[in-house]
């Protein structure tokens, strides 16, 4: 017998088990677990009856089809599989050719054009990433160096030791191609991270524009990432003096309200940037 899961409902499913066809994994996986068609047929009956919803039920015939066939089961029956069978949702989902970890190499290839709030997100907290687990002693935090110069030791960390971090409960931003407010300070493309802890414009006192502080801000149309100012009930967004943007005015907790303060940015710098013709039409000018 093939060894599909290196324990029943509990890892992803091996190399091996990718090349069998998911029906006959899942009536592998039932056999060994010691659960009857009759068991998975009574067990989705109160899934149902649970949720209120005819769809989660599983007959024996369906589930007879499923494990001969080449048929593909609904939203719905997977829950109630995944749930009858004590095995991860998203494994069920990768027996079925469905990867949801590639979700963000599809995002990042696809961008969109608007600015706009986004998050990270770890759908499944026993994978791991390739993360440094010892930095080198002799290196010094003041001076520029490559991050692998730095770092001694990669290691394969589980995610669900690292999600305390703010990289799972922080807000995120990403500047829209065609936003040009603060560029080249931020250029289009630039993913920002956001601290609603600071929700309140404060008067510019820095002496560089870098100590300027630059807001996440949502619009009843989209969002915005710029420096601000308040004038009464005015909120003013203020684009880089370089930029091709001009000043935008809304009505300050009505048209426009803060999200947060940017704390920390990842952007691109290898490339410049070119403005299209038909993309430079498209923003505000200056006044």
């Amino acid at each position: 017998m093939k060894k599909l899961f290196s324990t029943p409902g509990l890892r992803r499913p091996t190399e091996e088990a990718l090349a069998v066809r998911p029906g006959e994994q899942l009536k592998d996986l039932r056999s060994r677990l010691g659960i009857t068609t009759r068991d998975v047929t009574e067990k989705s009956q109160r899934i149902a009856e649970a949720e209120g919803n005819e769809e989660f039920y599983i007959s024996n015939a369906w589930l007879s089809q499923i494990e001969n066939t080449e048929a593909t089961p609904s939203i719905y029956k997977l829950y109630s599989i995944s749930t009858i069978y004590h095995i991860k949702f998203t494994d069920l989902l990768l027996l079925f050719g469905v990867d949801l970890q590639k979700i963000g190499s599809h995002q990042v290839a696809m961008p969109l054009e608007q600015t706009h709030l986004t998050n990270i997100e770890a759908l499944d907290a026993d994978r791991t990433v390739s993360f440094p687990v010892r930095f080198d002693p002799s290196f010094n935090l003041e001076n520029t160096n490559l991050l692998s110069r730095i770092v001694e030791i990669w290691g394969e960390v589980p995610i669900s030791l690292i999600q305390h971090l703010d990289v799972r409960h922080a807000h995120y931003g990403y500047i829209g191609l065609l936003d040009y407010t603060l560029w080249p300070m931020l250029r289009p493309g630039t993913f920002v991270q956001i601290d609603e802890r600071f929700r309140k414009v404060q008067p510019c006192k820095g002496r560089i524009e870098f100590e300027r502080p630059i807001y996440f801000v949502e619009l009843r149309d989209g969002y915005a990432c710029s420096w601000c100012e308040l004038r009464g009930n005015q909120l003013l967004l203020v684009p880089h003096p370089l930029s091709p943007c001009g000043v935008r005015q809304f009505l300050y907790g009505t048209d426009a309200e803060v999200v947060g303060q940017v704390t920390g940015i990842a952007m691109r710098i290898a490339n410049a940037i070119e403005w299209p013709a038909h993309e430079t039409s498209q923003l505000p000018k200056r006044s």
